[in-house]
């Protein structure tokens, strides 16, 4: 007997902002796996008597590894469970999803990916601000600002990345956000670039701070355990 798994995206954390599809799933399942960033009210919508386990990673904190989230993902299916792994944002954006479909590749598990609304549309609709441009902003960026060890990723494209008209998302920037700026003025992007630093993206306690990239850099607090995420290029200041 073999269950079914559904990656389901969770959104940036406003239950209001979860898809159709999405509520549909976490009433059918029979567990549901849940990010950190996916508790509180949206589980609200999981069934009675369904098995809530949480599974989620936040950085600076003990949390399960990879390939045991994997393996508890496969083995509850393997129990004939209809399987909801809630991601927060989008589960293809910085989510792990593709470690855990190929788990469920593996053990011939069926499985949908149910995709979520990033906190990167959700931090530009909270400022008022496009994430593009007809001429200046013509292109999109997602960039993650720390690799597994918690450092600034090695091997940058810092000319894509120094694109003056390109809007660019960094997803868990505050630790590495000074190093990253450093490179980014070195490569010509200027100092008085728009930023913006979105913290809690959808929650009653979120916070947008508008700033320039030398400046945001300057005085970026990197404590707290606030999610956050940091757009920056010709619209974030708008």
């Amino acid at each position: 007997m073999t269950g079914f798994v559904s990656f389901v995206g969770s959104g940036p954390g406003d239950p209001e902002l979860l898809t159709l599809k999405a509520v549909a799933r976490l009433q059918a399942a029979d567990a549901v796996l849940f990010d950190d960033l996916s508790s509180g009210p949206i589980l609200s919508h999981a069934r009675d008597g369904a098995e809530l386990i949480a599974v989620g990673k936040r950085a600076g904190r003990p949390s399960p590894r990879q390939d045991h989230v994997s393996r508890l993902v496969v083995e509850f299916a393997q129990t004939g469970a209809r399987v909801v792994r809630l991601k927060s944002g989008d589960p293809g954006i910085f989510g792990r999803l593709e470690e855990e479909l190929d788990a469920c590749r593996a053990a011939a598990i069926g499985f949908e990916v149910i995709p979520g609304v990033t906190s990167a549309s959700a931090a530009a609709a909270a400022a008022g601000i496009p994430l593009t441009r007809r001429l200046s902003a013509r292109r999109v960026q997602f960039v993650t600002g720390h690799d597994v060890r918690g450092a600034l990723p090695d091997g940058l494209r810092l000319e894509a990345l120094a694109d003056p008209e390109a809007t660019t998302v960094v997803f868990m920037p505050k630790r590495t956000f000074a190093a990253l700026a450093e490179q980014l003025l070195g490569a010509g992007l200027p100092g008085d670039t728009p930023a913006l630093l979105a913290e809690n993206v959808s929650h009653p306690d979120q916070r947008l701070t508008r700033s320039t990239l030398a400046a945001l850099a300057r005085a970026l607090d990197t404590g707290g355990t606030a999610p956050a995420l940091i757009l920056y290029g010709p619209l974030a200041g708008a």
